[in-house]
C-alpha cells in the first residue's frame, strides 16, 4: 500500500473514531428529477422545488435548484422562459444557507411549578411535419456542466406543439411523457430553454442555475411538472423585492398551531402543511418568513469567506494553495469539478481522495522542478484560480448580491400533488403587510406534585394566546382529531390586508376546549422550582400570527426523509428554561439550525 493510501486510511480511521463521539449525520441520496419537463423513460420524479426570485417590476433574477436521479446521459431539463435569459450556474450551498437561516422554528419555553423529581426536558399538446424554419435557435452554449439551447417555435404554425416535441426528440432532450397539452399554453408567448449535461459530466455535477430575464412578475411554470412530480411535492420560494411578496393567484394560509407537536415539531409539521394545502384545494402558500433583506446579512457568502477567497493567489506554493482551497471551500459547489479539470493527478488517485487529504498526496514527493516531478506540479495555478473564481465563488457572490439590491425577502412554502398542478403561481408585492418572523415561542408551565416531569400535567400558551392542556411528553392534539389544519385562509393582493375567505378560529377552539376538559379544568398555579432547558425536535416550519402568514416545513422537497426542509437542514423546536431571556431560545434554535447545515443530501429544485 502506498504512503498516500496509508496516510489516507489513517486519517479516515481517525475521523471515524471521532464520529463515534459525536452526532452521526446520515446522508441520503436524491430521489428526484428537477426539471419542468423530465425524462419519463426512467423512474425519476420531481421531489422538491427551491427557488429564489428577485423581481424589480421589469426583470426577474432566479436561482433554481435541479434534482435528478438517473443516468447522466438521460438528464434533460426544459422550461418556458420569456425572451433569451442570461444563464449561469449557481450554488446549492447558497440555497442551503438561506434555508437554514429562514427555517421556521418553534421554541417551547418551560417553567416548573410545585415539586418535581429532577426536572427533565421533553424529548427532544396538432399534426403535421416540421422543417428547419419552424424552430429558431436563439442562443446556445455551455455553462458549467450543462449544454443549453434557447429556441422559439414559429408563432404562425398551427401545430407548434408537435414541432416542439419533434425538435426535442431530434436533439436528444428526452422529456417525453409530459403531454402536448401541458406544453401548448406556454408556446404562445414564451420560448423554451433546454439543458443537457455535457459529454463528460456526471449526475454529481448537477447544480442550481441562475437566470435573468425580462418579466414584470415572478412565476413558477408548475403545470408541466405534474408529469414527473411526487405526491405532496414541496415548493419553497424566496421572493426578493420592494415589499413583502404575496401569491396573488394562490391562497395565503395561516396554520392551526394547536396541531403542531411543539415537543417535536419535525415529527408532524409537514403533515400539517400538506393538510392545510389540501384544504385550500392545493392552491395555497404559507408565509414562513418576511423581513427586510438586511436582516439576512451575509448569510450566503460571509465576509470571512470573501476575504479567504481573495487571499488565494499564484504566489502560494501549490500544496498550500490546494490546502487552503480544500480547508475553506470543500463544501462549495464546483470545487471538485474545478480541481478535476485543472489539477493533474498521478494514476490511481482521484479528486475525492485529494480533497480528503491534500497533505497525504504530497507526502514523500520531491520539491517541484526535480526530474521526478509528479503530474500535480504541472498545475497552472492561475488557470485553476480563474476556474474556481468563475464556477465556485462568483455564483455565491451573485446570489448574495441579490439581497443587497432589494428591500424585502419573503419565504413561502406549500406542497402540491400532480393533480393540483393546474395553476402557475404568480408572486407580486404588498407594501401594506407586516413582517413575519420565523421564530415562534410558546410558554409552558409544568405543575408537579412530587412526580417526575415526564408524567406531570402542563399548560402551554401558544403565540396567539390559545392555551392547551396536557400531561407528560405527548402533544394532545393531532390531525387525526379532525381539526382543520388552517386557522385562516386569505386572499392577498397588492394592497391592503386582504380578504379572509375562511376563519376556523371558533371550530379550533371547540377542539381545544374538548381537549382541555379531558385534561382537567383551570390553569396550573404557583410557578416555582427549577427551570430546565431541553432539546425539542427539529422542525421546518413556523407561522406568524399576522393575517396571511404561516409556516411550512421542507418535505420531499429539500429535506430528508420526505421532509421538504431537509436540504439546508430543518428548522428547530426547542425547549428553554423559563428564567432565561427569550434570546436563549433564539440562540439555541439558531445553533441547531446551523448544525443542521452538516446534513448534506441530494436536494433540488426546478424551475
Amino acid at each position: 500500500m502506498s504512503d498516500f493510501y496509508q496516510l489516507l486510511r489513517l486519517r479516515q480511521c481517525a475521523i471515524a473514531g471521532i464520529s463515534l463521539l459525536g452526532v452521526v449525520l446520515v446522508t441520503e441520496p436524491a430521489a428526484a428529477c428537477g426539471g419542468l419537463f423530465c425524462s419519463a423513460t426512467n423512474p425519476v420524479n420531481q421531489a422538491a422545488e427551491r427557488i429564489i426570485f428577485a423581481a424589480d417590476g421589469q426583470t426577474v433574477s432566479a436561482v433554481i435548484e435541479i434534482q435528478y436521479q438517473g443516468p447522466a446521459e438521460l438528464f434533460s431539463w426544459v422550461l418556458p422562459v420569456p425572451g433569451v435569459p442570461d444563464i449561469a450556474v449557481s450554488s446549492k450551498l447558497a440555497l442551503d444557507r438561506l434555508q437554514a437561516r429562514t427555517n421556521p422554528q418553534y421554541v417551547l419555553q418551560t417553567q416548573f411549578a410545585g415539586s418535581c423529581f429532577g426536572p427533565d426536558s421533553a424529548g427532544s399538446g396538432g399534426a403535421g411535419g416540421s422543417n428547419a424554419d419552424d424552430v429558431t435557435v436563439l442562443e446556445s452554449g455551455t455553462v458549467g456542466p450543462y449544454n443549453f439551447q434557447v429556441i422559439r417555435v414559429a408563432p404562425t404554425l398551427p401545430y407548434r406543439v408537435t414541432v416542439a416535441v419533434e425538435w426535442r426528440d431530434m436533439t436528444g432532450y428526452d422529456v417525453s411523457g409530459f403531454g402536448e397539452e401541458r406544453l401548448r399554453p406556454y408556446l404562445d408567448n414564451l420560448n423554451l430553454l433546454a439543458f443537457k449535461l455535457t459529454k463528460d459530466a456526471t449526475v454529481g455535477s448537477i447544480r442550481p442555475v441562475f437566470l435573468r430575464y425580462e418579466s414584470p412578475n415572478a412565476m413558477i411554470p408548475i403545470r408541466p411538472t405534474a408529469v414527473a412530480a411526487n405526491d405532496d411535492m414541496g415548493v419553497m420560494v424566496w421572493v426578493l423585492g420592494r415589499a413583502r411578496a404575496v401569491p396573488v393567484n394562490y391562497r395565503s394560509l395561516v396554520l392551526n398551531d394547536t396541531l403542531i407537536d411543539w415537543f417535536n415539531p419535525n415529527r408532524n409539521y409537514n403533515d400539517v402543511v400538506i393538510a392545510a394545502a389540501d384544504e385550500a384545494g392545493g392552491h395555497g402558500f404559507v408565509t414562513e418568513y418576511a423581513d427586510t433583506a438586511d436582516s439576512l446579512g451575509e448569510v450566503v457568502f460571509p465576509e470571512s469567506e470573501n476575504r479567504a477567497s481573495a487571499a488565494l493567489n499564484t504566489a502560494l506554493p501549490l500544496r498550500v494553495l490546494l490546502e487552503d482551497l480544500v480547508e475553506n471551500f470543500a463544501a462549495f459547489d464546483g470545487l471538485r469539478d474545478a480541481l478535476s479539470a485543472r489539477v493533474p493527478l498521478r494514476t490511481g488517485v482521484d479528486v475525492d481522495q485529494l480533497v480528503e487529504c491534500v497533505s497525504c498526496y504530497f507526502e514523500g514527493l520531491p520539491a517541484a522542478g526535480t526530474v521526478t516531478d509528479d503530474p500535480i506540479f504541472a498545475t497552472d495555478k492561475a488557470v485553476l484560480l480563474a476556474e474556481v473564481e468563475k464556477f465556485v465563488f462568483e455564483p455565491m457572490r451573485t446570489t448574495q448580491a441579490l439581497f443587497g439590491a432589494d428591500d424585502w425577502v419573503t419565504r413561502l412554502y406549500t406542497t402540491l400533488s400532480p393533480g393540483e398542478m393546474t395553476n402557475d403561481p404568480v408572486f407580486d408585492f404588498n407594501p401594506d403587510l407586516e413582517a413575519v418572523s420565523n421564530l415562534h415561542f410558546a410558554d409552558q408551565v409544568i405543575t408537579c406534585d412530587d412526580e417526575d416531569t415526564f408524567d406531570a400535567p402542563w399548560e402551554t400558551t401558544l403565540p396567539d394566546g390559545t392555551s392547551i392542556r396536557g400531561a407528560g411528553t405527548t402533544w394532545p392534539l393531532e390531525l387525526s382529531s379532525g381539526a382543520p389544519a388552517n386557522r385562516l385562509v386569505l386572499q392577498l393582493g397588492t394592497r391592503g390586508e386582504g380578504q379572509v375567505l375562511l376563519d376556523n378560529g371558533e371550530e379550533i377552539q371547540d377542539f381545544v376546549d374538548e381537549n382541555n376538559a379531558a385534561n382537567g379544568a383551570g390553569a396550573p398555579s404557583g410557578m416555582g422550582g427549577a427551570a430546565t432547558a431541553g432539546a425539542g425536535g427539529t422542525s421546518s416550519g413556523g407561522r406568524s400570527d399576522a393575517a396571511g402568514s404561516g409556516a411550512a416545513d421542507d418535505a420531499g422537497a429539500p429535506g430528508s426523509g420526505g421532509d421538504p426542509y431537509t436540504p439546508g437542514g430543518g428548522g428547530c423546536g426547542c425547549r428553554t428554561a423559563s428564567g432565561s431571556p427569550s434570546t436563549l431560545g433564539v440562540l439555541v434554535a439558531g445553533l441547531l439550525a446551523f448544525a443542521a447545515l452538516g446534513r448534506r443530501r441530494g436536494r433540488v429544485r426546478r424551475d
